[in-house]
């Protein structure tokens, strides 16, 4: 009979050469990117650019007497045009939220990282900080040669004038960010003149700190280390979605020759000129296979199809495919996560649309006056104190009717109507007036309602309760 052991199978360990301990305490190298110039690069010229000049201009834009778009936080109201929203609409963000989400999920599993590489604020914002770079302190192999020099009055000049760039845009992308909160036009006087709110203040200095730092200093690490987008992003990618690759059967075996020489038979179209890791952001080698760090930028596309275009040799060594597009394979059909991305983004849109068009322009609330449950009236009835507050949540001027519903007999006393301005709150103190013998129970349910006048389809109810003494 064979032994219990004779099952078992010998595993020897083993520790692939390339990969290599994690070292927590290893110094951060600085990254000297070589600038570069193609299509891609002209691409995301066109979808930085809008989205840039909408963030510096929006807050300066005026709608109807105000900015086209303000978060007036101290009178909880949110303009968005000509759109204005209460704290009670805060369910409208959340499907705000929730369809970004959905739709960042789709064009990942589509089209990879594309939010990274065209329109991520950090990418725009890093590549201005670099620019700025570029102009005052000169070109990659300028730029090692300038931090490894000794300090002189030369360095830092150049210095200087790039941290003074830095400094400008970081200042002016602070100052537009409290713009969305504190009106411009008010903003931008008070802080010249010093007379700025300490908060508002605060958090100008506070963002462009904050964008001094990322865009200047921490670059690469942000989206690397900060980002949580690089560490799931893996998880929407499929063997069909469109990802900045090394074509390895053509590229390889690597290996340098003259412009416009013939190779040798055995001999890939790399020349192992690394000037696709010398342009890349984070400075990975997009050669070594599709890694985590790489946010899609397709500056390493412009470069190697640069080198291949002097070298005469077809571009597209490093290009856009998918995983089944380098195998040869074609895609059939959409996937079924996509149909399911596609189908929760639409849910999500339509429910959002609801949403909007169905929220009602007014809303009421209703409190009893606790300082006595009910008072006494002529002819053996009674009454109850209610504080109703109104709040027109348009922008134009509404006059609505109070209504008191549920308790047969009852009648208002006072004022049954008022008007509200566009986007205010109106208090009114209203005394209810009913026969105790309409009232089954001691705490008798009372619905108040506040009907438009002009509008009947828009009104807003609130629920209260009309005390009696116990029979």
């Amino acid at each position: 009979m064979n032994s219990q052991h004779d099952d078992v199978i010998a595993v020897d360990s083993a520790v692939p050469a390339e990969v290599s301990e994690l070292d927590k305490k290893a110094r951060r190298e600085k990254i000297y990117t070589r600038a570069i110039e193609g299509r891609f690069q002209r691409l995301r010229l066109y979808t930085g650019w809008p989205l840039l000049l909408g963030y510096f201009l929006l807050p300066w834009l005026m709608w109807d007497g105000r900015e086209a778009i303000l978060f007036d936080l101290p009178a909880r109201k949110f303009h968005i045009l000509s759109l204005t929203l209460w704290p009670q609409d805060l369910i409208l963000l959340a499907f705000i939220l929730i369809i970004a989400a959905f739709t960042l999920f789709t064009v990942t599993a589509l089209w990879g990282r594309l939010w990274c590489g065209y329109t991520c604020p950090q990418t725009v914002w890093t590549a201005i900080f670099m620019y700025i770079e570029q102009r005052f302190e000169g070109s990659r192999n300028q730029r090692i040669k300038l931090d490894q020099e000794p300090i002189s009055w030369r360095k830092l000049r150049k210095k200087t004038l790039k941290h003074c760039g830095w400094g400008l845009v970081a200042a002016f992308t602070g100052l537009t960010f409290v713009s969305y909160f504190v009106p411009a036009r008010q903003l931008l006087p008070d802080l010249l003149t010093f007379s700025a709110d300490l908060g508002a203040a605060s958090f100008v200095l506070l963002f462009s700190a904050a964008t001094y730092l990322n865009a200047g200093y921490l670059r690469e690490k942000v989206c690397t280390d900060m980002c949580p987008y690089a560490r799931f992003q893996s998880v929407m990618f499929d063997k069909n979605t469109l990802v900045v690759t090394y074509d390895t059967d053509r590229g390889e075996p690597r290996g340098s020759r003259k412009r416009f020489a013939s190779k040798e038979s055995h001999q890939g179209d790399c020349i192992d000129c690394e000037l696709c890791v010398q342009v890349c952001p984070t400075g990975i080698d997009i050669r070594d296979g599709l890694q985590y760090e790489c946010i899609g930028c397709a500056l390493c596309i412009d470069a190697c199809d640069s080198v291949m275009e002097k070298m005469g040799s077809p571009k597209g060594l490093v290009g856009y495919a998918s995983e089944n597009a380098l195998a040869g394979q074609k895609t059939t059909g959409i996937p079924p996560k996509i149909l399911g991305y596609i189908a929760a983004l639409l849910v999500m849109l339509a429910l959002f649309t609801s949403s909007l068009f169905n929220r009602s322009l007014v809303d009421i609330s209703v409190s009893r006056d606790r300082g006595q449950l009910y008072l006494p009236a002529a002819g053996g009835l009674i009454d109850n104190v209610f504080e109703i507050r109104v709040t027109n949540r348009s922008d134009e001027v509404a006059t609505y009717r109070i209504e008191a519903v549920g308790i047969t007999g009852a009648s208002i006393l006072g004022e049954e109507s008022i008007t509200v301005l566009g986007g205010e709150l109106f208090e009114l103190g209203v005394r209810l007036r009913a026969d105790p013998s309409n009232l089954p129970f001691p705490g008798t349910p009372v619905l108040f309602r506040a009907v438009s006048i002009h509008h009947e389809a828009i009104y807003a109810e609130a629920e209260s309760r009309f005390i009696r003494p116990a029979l």
